[in-house]
């Protein structure tokens, strides 16, 4: 029997998960999973070269390219890292400071038209009900757009129009993740920690580098992740706006894994594109 409508074979059913949910990221130091909530946060991730950071990139990105109701942009100053969920990213930005700054002031219409429609709702924050789809805004490596590449007036522009996302974003479902290997003052000044509520640092040279990514203070504390096993890749200090740090190991995916998740999810919202409107609630 025909359909009595041009539809595909199969339709493929959507995960389900949702970035409203907290998403797993790894184990804490008694084996106890840790789920992080990010809708209304953002995080941010830093540590010396080899120290795990791009693997919990990984968890968080992958989590959110599953998502039914998630879209993605990216920013990479490797390609290569980020470069594995270019075929689910909105948006994929290479080593080009010029479309990384653009790609950012078109975010930053986002934000400005979605704050407009708040004004009139007279409400502070948008909800699932609103029907707009949370923007995940993944930026690595934060430090070449920001002091390697192009002239001061465009790092600093760009470092600017990140501030403004991480600021006025998470009301509006826009969730900066941006990570450096770089965590120095220069590359994460205060101005830019504070916007971010979660904070991971990686294994760090110092106490100093530390604190830069965590706070002021912390290393005093007895907190630094200078003092986490070089050895021990992808355990770092967890920090929430409200808590203390927290030792985490990041879940660890192979890179065969990866691309299997990275396929899946590319193969999912190419899907989702194709399927006539009356069945995309479904995809």
């Amino acid at each position: 029997m025909n359909a009595p409508f041009d539809a595909p074979p199969s339709v493929p059913v959507g995960t389900g998960m949702s970035i409203y949910d907290p998403i797993l990221i790894g184990i804490d130091e008694y084996g106890l999973p840790v789920h992080l909530p990010l809708m209304y946060h953002n995080i941010l991730i830093a540590g010396e070269p080899g120290a795990g950071k791009s693997m919990l990139l990984h968890n968080i990105v992958g989590t959110a390219a599953l998502c039914d109701d998630c879209d993605l942009v990216l920013i990479d100053g490797k390609q290569v890292d980020l470069g594995l969920w270019k075929d689910s990213a909105a948006e994929f930005v290479g080593p080009d400071l010029d479309h990384a700054i653009h790609t950012l002031e078109r975010v930053q219409g986002v934000l400005d038209s979605r704050n407009s429609y708040l004004l009139d709702q007279r409400r502070q924050k948008i909800e699932r009900s609103d029907g707009m789809r949370p923007l995940l805004l993944a930026i690595d490596e934060l430090a070449y757009y920001a002091a390697t590449v192009g002239t001061k007036i465009e790092q600093d522009y760009f470092s600017a129009l990140n501030r403004d996302v991480a600021a006025r974003g998470r009301a509006v479902g826009v969730i900066d993740v941006s990570a450096t290997q770089r965590p120095s003052s220069d590359i994460i000044p205060t101005s830019l920690r504070f916007l971010f509520g979660w904070r991971f640092a990686g294994r760090c040279v110092d106490d100093s580098s530390s604190d830069v990514v965590l706070g002021h203070g912390w290393a005093g504390r007895n907190y630094s992740a200078a003092k986490i096993d070089p050895k021990n890749r992808g355990e770092g200090l967890l920090l929430a706006e409200d808590g203390i740090p927290t030792r985490v190991k990041g879940a660890f995916l192979t890179n065969a894994n990866l691309l299997r998740v990275a396929d899946y999810a590319a193969a999912k919202r190419r899907t989702a594109r194709d399927i006539p409107p009356n069945l995309r609630a479904v995809a």
